[in-house]
């Protein structure tokens, strides 16, 4: 196959136009491929022939025939020639980057807008606005734009380099060819007209001799432009020296001049020493140097200071997990290749990094991630969480003398006894249930939690902590001899008790809980037809459940929308539930749910999903109750400084909320024990997103490992240590400097560095700042 001949693309497929985006991955698609010579039937489409950036260094030719559209060949690389057969639509050329564009007839506003480098040729006339904000690189060819035929109002508008020449073909040479307000703001750069060209800024701009090489740098370069345009034999009237004239930018200085405009060292002498100097009002009262302030200035001098703000502020994602997970710093692990220490970290914060974290959580981390506001999609935490299920325990610390009673062997319960246990106290964990971890392992479904994965975690929990008493009633005499024969007590009961209906035939209808446990056994037998009063995440565990249990009908029935959210609710839609809302319950018969307006729902199984409450009725009086929760400070503790309260009968949440207080009662106990105050340790701010440059991210890409996951990463508040602001910083200001040889942090030179902000500017982690310097 000849790479270099010509492959045809419509635009137009069934005889439907194609997106231009689709359009310009199909051309990648092509060029990935090797095709050099690509033609295109455009319709209309934007942007065809930019960004090419697949081709690398091979030479691509872009033709395009048919309706090209908006921008064509925009952000377009060196080594692109995009020839348009026909005239051209608005902003061809804009912020061109070296490409050569060709376009054989008129085109329309914007041509060649904020380019760098490049070539435009234009067979023809363009609209307004034309060469406008350009610019130049030293290091590079200035951009170029050829017109055959004239130039719409306001060309060259705050123009900063490049070169235009203008034809002016098939006019009279004393029409205006520059349009209206031509090269108003130009800073920089030459236009090259054959014609009238009056009218122009002059406050801006300037007539100047055509020097021999300024004109035969213009004809040796009007026949490739006449040779592109397929207009050769205009080169001999074109080439007439006295039709020419070169309009250029005027330097600040010569803007400056005139009789109304007067030097700052004019009004010094003339305004400032004769009325305020010495001799004036305040002459005896000033000390002013009169030594020169150099333009760009340093040190002391600054208006503003880069400011190097690592670790002044908390991630998006850990600043909402309620275990407090550094996640961000997890992912630096990973990138780091610590890729073990990583998934150990989860230990450190809880004890089910795997069941939790991986399959249980709605992963609000994952929520507040800020790729997020960029459209992209999330680092997917839960390959980590996921990852943990066999991870090494860790040792604990030095076996103490103090000894904790945990009442309730749920997620949170578990938690506080896991840390006070590798804080190397005792930790005793009493429930009334028969099985380890709460609703975690009886109520949850299995099709939520690997069977495997929660065994693993259960048995290491077991191996940490040794003394778990299962099947104890805890009643107000056993919890006051709780407190006695322990130096604490941790109140983790959960909420146990089911809330009701006050409906007549509630005695019909089962419970949530009660339904899920005897599920979870296979023991439930729900029918054909199951109505769910409550259309909460419990509520659609209960659907999915009676589902896989032979359920072909499931209606969930709320007084308000649902509140059910995230993978419960998708579970639930998937297996076909009917969500509805409001609907008020009347009365539960024997045949179904009879609802306020009279409207029938047949079922041969009811459940009631409308929320737990905790049971209290063995605490004693010492414990201060608030609407049937437990009243804690914002250590988690009661009335009673020697007891505790976490999870549900403090206030309904999540199991990660659990699993945090518990940690968090935990690491406050251990503080007492060793003479300290509570604690609630170091909270930092958290980092604003707006700080987090996204741009070094492709919004494509949606990580499905570890690896690609710490690279996707953006860090937000914890510097990655690229080095972009020490490549960036144009005075070399900034110098990345070791400490002990296992940390680092990147330092600013005040002698040197002038604040522009660049490092702030390209800094991927948000973590340069730039603030307002101290006033002399």
């Amino acid at each position: 196959m000849n790479k270099d001949a010509f492959i045809k693309i419509s635009g137009k497929k069934d005889d439907k136009r194609i997106p231009s985006r689709v359009l310009e991955e199909i051309i990648h698609r092509h060029i990935k491929n090797g095709r050099k010579s690509i033609e295109i039937e455009g319709y209309g489409q934007h942007g065809i022939g930019g960004r090419l950036w697949d081709a690398g260094n091979d030479e691509i030719h872009i033709r395009i025939t048919g309706q090209s559209g908006q921008r064509a060949g925009s952000l377009g690389n060196a080594n692109t020639r995009i020839e348009v057969m026909g005239p051209a639509s608005d902003d061809i050329g804009w912020l061109n980057a070296g490409s050569e564009i060709i376009v054989h007839g008129n085109a329309s506003n914007g041509v060649m807008n904020g380019a760098a480098q490049g070539k435009v040729f234009i067979g023809g006339s363009i609209g307004a606005r034309g060469m406008t904000m350009t610019k130049r690189n030293p290091r590079f060819e200035p951009p170029e734009l050829w017109v055959l035929g004239t130039a719409g109002d306001y060309f060259g508008e705050f123009m900063a380099g490049g070169i235009a020449v203008i034809c002016g073909h098939d006019t009279d040479l004393k029409d205006q060819i520059l349009g209206y307000r031509p090269l108003v703001g130009m800073v920089g750069g030459k236009v090259f007209t054959r014609g009238n060209a009056k009218g122009f800024s002059q406050k801006d701009a300037k007539l100047s001799l055509l020097s021999d090489e300024d004109w035969n740098w213009l004809l040796s370069h009007l026949s490739i432009f006449l040779e592109n345009i397929n207009k050769k034999e205009l080169l001999k009237s074109f080439s007439k020296r006295s039709q020419w004239q070169l309009l250029e930018a005027k330097s600040p200085q010569e803007k400056a001049s005139g009789p109304e405009k007067h030097s700052m060292s004019w009004f010094r002498e003339k305004v400032w020493e004769k009325e305020l100097g010495k001799g004036g009002l305040i002459g005896d009262l000033q000390e002013i140097k009169k030594d020169k302030i150099p333009l760009i200035t340093r040190g002391d001098l600054r208006r503003y200071i880069p400011v190097w703000e690592q670790g002044r502020y908390m991630a998006p994602c850990q600043a909402a997990c309620p275990t407090g997970i550094p996640v961000q710093k997890r992912w630096d692990m990973v990138r780091l290749d610590n890729i073990d220490e990583a998934i150990s970290m989860g230990l450190e914060y809880t004890p089910f990094p795997s069941i939790v974290c991986g399959y249980l959580c709605p992963s609000p981390c994952m929520a507040s991630c800020t790729r997020n506001q960029n459209y992209m999609s999330p680092i997917d935490v839960r390959l980590l969480g996921r990852a943990g299920e066999n991870v090494k325990i860790p040792k604990p610390s030095k076996k103490t003398k103090m000894r904790i009673a945990v009442i309730g062997a749920g997620p949170g319960g578990i938690s506080a006894a896991w840390h006070l246990t590798l804080k190397g106290h005792t930790a005793v964990l009493f429930d009334t249930g028969d099985t380890l971890g709460g609703k975690i392992s009886s109520v949850i479904p299995g099709s939520r939690i690997p069977k495997k994965t929660l065994k693993a975690e259960l048995n290491r929990v077991k191996k940490v902590i040794s003394n778990i008493k299962l099947n104890q009633e805890v009643n107000n005499t056993e919890f006051l001899k709780i407190k006695y024969d322990y130096d604490f007590t941790i109140v983790a009961a959960g909420s146990k008790r089911s809330r009701s209906l006050p409906v007549p035939g509630i005695e019909r209808a089962v419970f949530a809980n009660d339904f899920l446990e005897s599920s979870k056994k296979d023991q439930s037998v729900p029918g054909k037809k199951v109505v769910i009063i409550g259309a909460g995440n419990v509520g659609c565990d209960v659907a999915t459940e009676a589902h896989r249990l032979g359920a072909e009908e499931v209606t969930m029935i709320d007084v308000q929308e649902p509140a059910a959210f995230g993978k419960e609710k998708e579970d639930a839609q998937s297996i076909g539930a009917i969500f509805r809302w409001p609907c008020f319950t009347k009365k539960i018969t024997k045949k179904g749910v009879v609802l306020q307006d009279g409207e029938f729902l047949k079922a041969d199984t009811v459940v009631i999903s409308i929320g737990d409450i905790p049971d209290l009725d063995f605490l004693d009086e010492t414990i201060t109750l608030e609407n049937g929760f437990i009243t804690v400070d914002q250590f988690n503790r009661t009335s009673d400084p020697r007891v505790f309260a976490i999870g549900d009968v403090v206030g309904p949440g999540l199991i990660t909320d659990a699993i945090g207080a518990g940690r968090r009662a935990a690491l406050n106990i251990d503080r007492i024990i060793g003479g300290k105050t509570p604690d609630l340790g170091e909270i930092l701010p958290q980092v604003d997103k707006q700080r987090i440059s996204l741009e070094y991210y492709n919004p494509r890409n949606n990580a499905d490992n570890l690896s690609d996951c710490g690279t996707d990463c953006a860090s937000c508040g914890q510097c990655r240590d690229c080095g972009i602001c020490v490549a960036v910083c144009p005075e070399g200001a900034i110098e990345r400097v070791e400490i002990n040889k296992q940390d680092f942090e990147y330092k600013v030179d005040q002698d040197l560095c002038i604040g522009c902000g660049f490092c702030k500017g390209a800094c991927p982690c948000g973590i340069w700042d730039l603030i307002p310097n101290t006033a002399l």
